[in-house]
């Protein structure tokens, strides 16, 4: 039996929106002649891009052990007794296993009609070009994003067991989110995309 009791989850829900387009890579299954060469994720049954809940919470855990230099060498830390291990989980393959407390759902675009006329299926198409510095010769590369003003959903649950520090645990979460708001969600966020901002944050406590 185990020795770790649940004694409650903490429901965050609210609003992710998007200051700048987003791309958050999907599969080139669906590549056509003359269209993007990186496409975004989307729900397979209705097209919509979304969010993945894994990429948002890679992100979260990436900012909070650069943030307090948790790092072990650029590797995610073993060490559980850190900020990123107490939340976000530490492998079960090592000998300080330790799970996550937090988990974060799918975000699904919930203003898909605004993006009814954009130029591909609810994204746009954007158009790198990168200069061999060598030849001179420009090498275009075309990619697929959820545009500025895409608002999602945002769900996460964290769960309190007895003996964790539920203050850390949340000012942990209120902190990844603060940074993640000054850096940037998804891919080429150093040429301004990704951009978020979280609205409507709610809190609803459930115990047990």
């Amino acid at each position: 039996m185990s020795d770790i009791k649940l004694k409650k989850k903490i429901i965050y829900t609210g609003t992710i929106v998007l200051k700048t387009g987003l791309h958050i890579g999907g599969t080139n299954t669906a590549l056509n002649i003359g269209g993007p060469d990186k496409f975004v994720v989307r729900n397979p049954i209705n097209q919509l891009p979304y969010i993945p809940g894994s990429s948002l919470k890679g992100k979260m855990r990436s900012l909070i052990e650069l943030a307090y230099g948790e790092t072990d060498n650029g590797n995610v830390t073993k060490d559980p007794n850190t900020k990123a291990g107490k939340l976000f989980g530490v492998s079960s393959d090592t000998k300080n296993g330790h799970p996550s407390r937090i988990i974060i759902r799918d975000g699904e675009l919930i203003n898909s009609e605004k993006f009814a006329n954009t130029d591909l299926l609810y994204t746009e198409s954007k158009t790198e070009v990168t200069i061999n510095r060598i030849t001179a010769k420009p090498n275009p590369r075309t990619f697929e994003r959820v545009p500025a003003g895409a608002k999602f959903n945002l769900e996460m649950v964290l769960n309190i067991f007895d003996g964790d520090n539920e203050d850390e645990l949340r000012n942990t979460i209120k902190d990844a989110i603060r940074l993640l708001e000054d850096d940037y969600l998804g891919g080429n966020g150093s040429r301004g995309y990704g951009q978020v901002v979280f609205k409507e944050m709610k809190e609803e406590v459930k115990t047990y």
